[in-house]
C-alpha cells in the first residue's frame, strides 16, 4: 500500500509540475497587466503542435526545440501585446477580456486549419526507472524538471535583472513607474511576451506527456485560473505552490475517487480558497 501512495505522490508531483509551468506566465500577465489572457491555453497547444511538427518533419529532438519554439512564442507574445493589446490595455478588464477571447477564436480556428484537432504526441523511448513498485518514466521525469528549470529561470528573470525589475516596479505602481522613467508600453509587451513564452515552453514539455489537441485548450485554461486562485496572484512562487497542490490534489482526488471525479477536485478547492483565502497562498491583499 505505501509504494502504491509513494506512486500517487511521485505522479501528482510530475503532473504539479507542469501545471505550475502552465500556469505561471498566465499569472504574470494577469497580475502586472490587469489581463486575464485567454489565449494561454491556445498558445500552450500551438507549441505542442510546433513541437511535434519538428520532431516528425525535421526529426528535431523535442528537448532541442524547447528553446527556440519557446522563442517564437515570446516574439508572438510580444508583438501582438505591442501591436493589439496595448491598445486597450487600460480599459475595463471585460475589454480586454473580450478582445483576447476572440484573438483566441481566430487562432483556435487557425490552428483547426493548419494542424488539424487530432491528437498528436512526441513519444520517445527513454526508458525509466524502477524502485520496487514505483516506477519513474524518465520522458515524464524530464518534462518534469525542465518545468520546474524554466520556472525557476522565470523567477531568477524577474528577481535579478533589470527587466524583472521594471515588470515588478510597473505592477506595484505604473504612474510612478512612468514616471521615474520606465515605458511602461514596453515593459507590458515584454511581460506578456514572458508570459507566452513560459506558455510555449510549457507546450512542448506536454507534447512529450500528453495527446496534443486543440480540444483541451479550455481545460488548461482553467487549470490555470485554479493555480492561480491556489498560489496567489502574480508570483512565481505562488504558482508553483499551486501548480503542486492542484496537481497532488487530482492524482490522489484520482486514485480515491476516480479520474472523472479529479478535476472537480480542483475547482472545488478554488471555490473554497476563493471564500476563506481569496488572495492564495503568495498573494497580497489588496491588490488589483
Amino acid at each position: 500500500m505505501s509504494a502504491l501512495y509513494a506512486q500517487v505522490l511521485l505522479n501528482g508531483l510530475m503532473l504539479g509540475a507542469l501545471y505550475a509551468c502552465i500556469a505561471v506566465g498566465f499569472s504574470l500577465v494577469w497580475g502586472v497587466l490587469n489581463v486575464i489572457s485567454m489565449m494561454h491555453g491556445s498558445f500552450v497547444i500551438l507549441a505542442g503542435y510546433l513541437t511535434c511538427a519538428a520532431f516528425t518533419g525535421a526529426g528535431i529532438h523535442p528537448f532541442a526545440a524547447l528553446v527556440p519554439v519557446a522563442l517564437v512564442l515570446l516574439l508572438l507574445g510580444y508583438f501582438l501585446q505591442l501591436g493589439l493589446i496595448n491598445r486597450v490595455v487600460s480599459q475595463p478588464v471585460l475589454t480586454t477580456l473580450t478582445l483576447t477571447f476572440g484573438l483566441d477564436m481566430i487562432l483556435y480556428n487557425l490552428m483547426n486549419v493548419w494542424f488539424e484537432a487530432t491528437p498528436r504526441r512526441v513519444t520517445l523511448d527513454l526508458g525509466r526507472l524502477e524502485f520496487g513498485e514505483v516506477v519513474l518514466p524518465l520522458d515524464r521525469a524530464a518534462a518534469m524538471v525542465l518545468a520546474l528549470a524554466m520556472t525557476g529561470l522565470l523567477y531568477v528573470i524577474l528577481r535579478g535583472s533589470r527587466l524583472g525589475r521594471a515588470i515588478v516596479a510597473v505592477r506595484m505602481d505604473r504612474d510612478a513607474a512612468a514616471l521615474m522613467g520606465i515605458r511602461v508600453p514596453r515593459v507590458y509587451a515584454a511581460t506578456f511576451g514572458l508570459g507566452t513564452m513560459m506558455a510555449g515552453a510549457c507546450g512542448a514539455l506536454l507534447a512529450l506527456v500528453y495527446p496534443i489537441t486543440t480540444n483541451v485548450t479550455g481545460q488548461l485554461l482553467g487549470k490555470a485560473f485554479i493555480v492561480c486562485v491556489i498560489g496567489g496572484l502574480g508570483t512565481v512562487p505562488g504558482a508553483l505552490a499551486g501548480g503542486l497542490v492542484l496537481g497532488l490534489v487530482e492524482s490522489f482526488g484520482g486514485h480515491w475517487f476516480g479520474p472523472q471525479v479529479a478535476p472537480l477536485l480542483g475547482f472545488a478547492l478554488m471555490l473554497l480558497l476563493l471564500a476563506v483565502k481569496p488572495t492564495g497562498l503568495f498573494g497580497q491583499r489588496g491588490y488589483e
